[in-house]
């Protein structure tokens, strides 16, 4: 579960820090998977707030979802790039005589991209309440991290995860 501080406004950086960065780390790391990007996102959000006011939780927490939202979506695109250079690649040594026949074996890593690949390609707010959701955040800790209210939370996730089921159908049907 994650906890919701109140008046981080007030108190000072280091103890913000100190009492927030785990549950930063831990919600980059479930949208992440990787451990040093976690930690990564969560340290490039707080130096931007070194010598400001920090922002209460949700706030952070909502940060962190996007951030690395955001590096997904980056490395999707990379990714998507290196593809389309092999691809040219396979066209041209094909052409050349030479040919390659991959075998891609369906593994939890594989697994993992999939998903990864497709919260990357979701509507933001169905990526940040999966995100939040499957971190560990109660009904109530979405509700507020979000601004939305309580009640409309197990809604939005429902409507999340069915998003998220027709985008892999159609991710695998490819």
């Amino acid at each position: 579960m994650i906890a919701v501080s109140t008046a981080s406004a007030e108190l000072p950086f280091e103890i913000v820090f100190a009492r927030e960065y785990p549950a930063v780390v831990r919600i980059a790391y479930r949208v992440l998977g990787d451990r040093a990007d976690a930690e990564d996102v969560a340290q490039d959000l707080f130096v931007r707030f070194v010598g400001r006011r920090l922002p209460d939780a949700p706030v952070l927490h909502l940060a962190a979802v996007r951030r690395a939202l955001n590096l997904l979506r980056s490395r999707r695109r990379q990714t998507l790039r290196e593809m389309a250079e092999c691809r040219s690649r396979a066209v041209l040594d094909k052409s050349e005589g030479r040919s390659d026949d991959p075998f891609y074996a369906l593994n939890r890593a594989t697994r993992q991209s999939l998903v990864r690949s497709t919260l990357s390609r979701l509507a933001r707010r169905d990526a940040e309440i999966l995100a939040l959701r499957y971190s560990g955040a109660s009904y109530r800790d979405i509700a507020q991290t979000l601004r939305i209210e309580s009640t409309h939370v197990g809604t939005r996730i429902a409507r999340a995860e069915r998003a998220f089921r027709s985008e892999i159908e159609r991710a695998t049907k490819r």
